[in-house]
């Protein structure tokens, strides 16, 4: 018998909708029952791509038994941490403070009041890893509650107090002054974190470490610091060798559990690949390596292929599991790996890194452990002939691999992650000068625009034709910074017009009064606490974002308390930014740029967009640079610049524009001036 998720959108919550719980989905009925009967509220949240999220639903919320003790003692809330993420953001907030720890499956043990005062992660059926079972923590939950509950009320409004300040403390403006110094501490900080034996930060778990590789690869045009390079390098190529990249179908998965990048997470998310995108875009400017634009023409198709809606859209991610084992799909015995690759089976399995007794859990993921050089060595073949047979060995392997049960797709698209895509896409198709990329972009934008509107405002969610869920701040922020991509690729000032409205519309509705954002708009009353984030997790900090869009449409707009606020939110970043670099990478990024004066480039009349293109494609990453071929007046940054029967070419800065030249190469020289 089906519980009320049935009625839910979200694939992670329809999961649990034939569970024996009596879940409520995210909302005020909840509460108000458990208000009524003065029950204890289980928060529950979890993602549909969470392997140990399916763990804890199996052994636990699938038995009648612990049901039905939950269904007596509490209310219970099944949450998706994608479509509620400030949900997920208060509670994981309130358990590290409790426990120290967080991720997910995460349950909070919350008052009728919604004040968490309880929780904890992952919890097995019998007591292991040092932890209670799951029912010996409800037992403990329900006698706290019934017996201390004057208590747990007060320790409730303390908390709230707590996470109160330690938003206010997270968005203290510390006043930070920043030079070439700061540049350079920042770099050293993120190189002392870095593997340099193995790529990526940190020992393991590993993450991809995007923006962290994007500063060094920064770093290195601005300072010419071989070190940054090499790091930033070496990090993009051994994941791009590893199990972490799918060497079959490309595209990445959420993480590696080792240090060697071979065994993933094998989970894969929208975001994640939206942000490598970029990443090997800027390598591959900086580098011209051909290996780097096979990576972005494979982890794109990976997308069209397996994340796209048919409306347009693109989807969340894929599962981890398939048939109840944890990379299943993905992985090859010893025996199906001979069957499949027959002849070439003894040629490639070294380069593979195929093992007979496997390489992972008594199986094998497919890693780059070799090179083809030795291969075409030790056969005594011809490169070429050994670059043909991998190619057909791939799509063989492929082939044979898309006939197995595939992972569960998470079929919800969400605002941020596309907008994060459709700023990959303009990326990718600047950078490669790929026409294809930049019209999946423009399509893509169109899509966004007309299906997560609605008249009460922008949504957060959509799934088969109905948007829901209020915006936050990150799908604003990353909404705006796509449409400025886009709008600069493509010269379309109507998205650099509404960009600049959406600014205002961030301003007027999340504003906090030390000049940064709350996540949650003032009309959100679902939480206690509105937060403010200001650090880079999986997804770059919508704070840092915005302080980014403030300084562009601040200058296009004319707009100079947006570019005096934007200043103020970054200098009250500095100190985070040197410190924890890594968990402050865009800040640091924005850093560098402003160091390095930033800019932004006007080119108007006959040959405007091979102009633009041209700054563009000559790596700037401290300029914006936009262009007109019809006279426009609008945004304020155009006005009087048009030349209808020569090019001319405005180098703008905050103090003022420049005489404009005439010449691309020259206008170049202009903005790679230090200040």
């Amino acid at each position: 018998m089906a519980n009320r998720l049935i009625k839910e959108q979200s694939p992670y919550l329809l999961q649990h909708a034939h569970n024996p719980v009596d879940w409520y989905p995210w909302g005020d009925e909840a509460f108000a029952v458990a208000e009524a009967q003065n029950k204890p509220v289980i928060v529950s949240i979890g993602y549909a791509a969470c392997h140990w999220c399916h763990v804890m639903e199996h052994e636990s919320f699938e038995n009648e038994a612990v049901a039905a003790y939950m269904n007596e003692n509490f209310v219970c809330i099944k949450v998706d941490r994608e479509e509620h993420p400030d949900v997920d953001h208060l509670y994981m907030d309130a358990v590290q403070a409790i426990n120290g720890n967080g991720g997910w499956p995460l349950n909070a043990f919350v008052t009728p009041g919604r004040v968490p005062f309880y929780g904890g992660t992952y919890y097995p059926p019998q007591p292991a890893y040092g932890r209670p079972s799951w029912m010996q923590l409800l037992a403990r939950m329900r006698e706290i509650w019934h017996n201390q509950q004057d208590e747990v009320v007060q320790q409730s409004e303390q908390m709230v107090q707590f996470l109160r300040n330690a938003s206010k403390q997270l968005a203290a403006s510390d006043k930070g002054d920043w030079t070439t110094k700061t540049c350079e501490d920042i770099a050293a900080s993120l190189l002392r974190l870095a593997d340099k034996e193995k790529g990526g930060f940190g020992n393991a778990p590993k993450f991809p470490g995007t923006m962290a590789i994007n500063y060094l690869l920064n770093h290195f045009h601005f300072y010419n610091d071989g070190a940054a390079l090499q790091q930033a390098l070496l990090s993009l190529d051994a994941m791009a060798d590893g199990g972490i990249y799918d060497q079959l179908g490309g595209g990445f998965a959420r993480y590696s559990t080792d240090r060697d990048w071979l065994a993933p997470h094998f989970e894969k998310m929208l975001y994640d690949n939206a942000l490598l995108i970029v990443s090997y875009s800027n390598a591959f400017a900086l580098t011209a390596n051909p290996r780097y634009k096979s990576i972005i023409d494979e982890t794109i198709t990976f997308i069209e292929r397996e994340l796209k809606d048919e409306t347009g859209g693109y989807y969340c991610a894929l599962d981890a599991d398939s048939e109840g084992v944890e990379g299943k799909f993905y992985t090859w015995t010893y025996a199906e790996w001979q069957a499949c690759a027959g002849a070439d089976r003894d040629l490639f399995a070294g380069y593979f890194g195929i093992e007979e007794g496997g390489n992972w859990e008594h199986t094998n993921i497919l890693h780059v452990a070799g090179n083809l050089a030795q291969v075409a060595h030790e056969s005594g073949l011809e490169m070429a002939e050994v670059e043909y047979r991998l190619e057909a060995l791939k799509v063989k392997l492929f082939t044979e691999r898309a006939k197995r049960i595939r992972p569960a797709t998470d079929d919800k698209c969400l605002l941020s992650w596309n907008a994060l895509m459709n700023a990959a896409l303009t990326k990718a198709g600047r950078t490669l000068g790929n026409k294809e990329y930049m019209a999946l972009a423009e399509k893509h934008m169109d899509w966004m625009k007309s299906s997560f509107n609605h008249a009460d405002g922008l949504k957060h969610t959509w799934k088969g034709g109905a948007a829901r869920i209020v915006a936050k701040v990150d799908d604003y922020a990353y909404l705006i910074n796509a449409m400025l991509m886009l709008a600069s690729a493509t010269g379309d000032m109507g998205l650099l017009t509404e960009a600049i409205g959406l600014t205002e519309q961030v301003i007027a509705d999340f504003s906090q009064e030390e000049s940064y954002f709350y996540f949650t708009p003032a009309s959100s009353r679902e939480i206690p606490v509105r937060k403010v984030d200001v650090y880079d997790g999986a997804t770059p900090s919508a704070n840092a974002v915005m302080a980014e869009n403030l300084w562009i449409c601040g200058m296009c707009a004319e707009r100079t308390e947006w570019i005096e606020r934007s200043k103020k939110m970054l200098g009250g970043q500095m100190s985070n930014a040197v410190r924890n670099a890594y968990s402050y990478a865009w800040w640091a990024g924005l850093t560098q740029c402003s160091v390095n004066n930033m800019k932004i480039s006007v080119c108007t009349g006959i040959g405007a967009e091979e102009a633009s293109n041209s700054i563009f494609n000559s790596y700037n990453p401290h300029v914006f640079s936009i262009f007109q071929q019809e006279n426009h007046e609008n945004p304020a940054i155009l006005k009087n610049k048009f030349s209808p029967n020569n090019l001319s070419i405005f180098v703008c800065s905050e103090e003022a524009c420049q005489s404009p030249v005439s010449v691309a190469e020259q206008a170049i020289r202009m903005l790679k001036q230090k200040p």
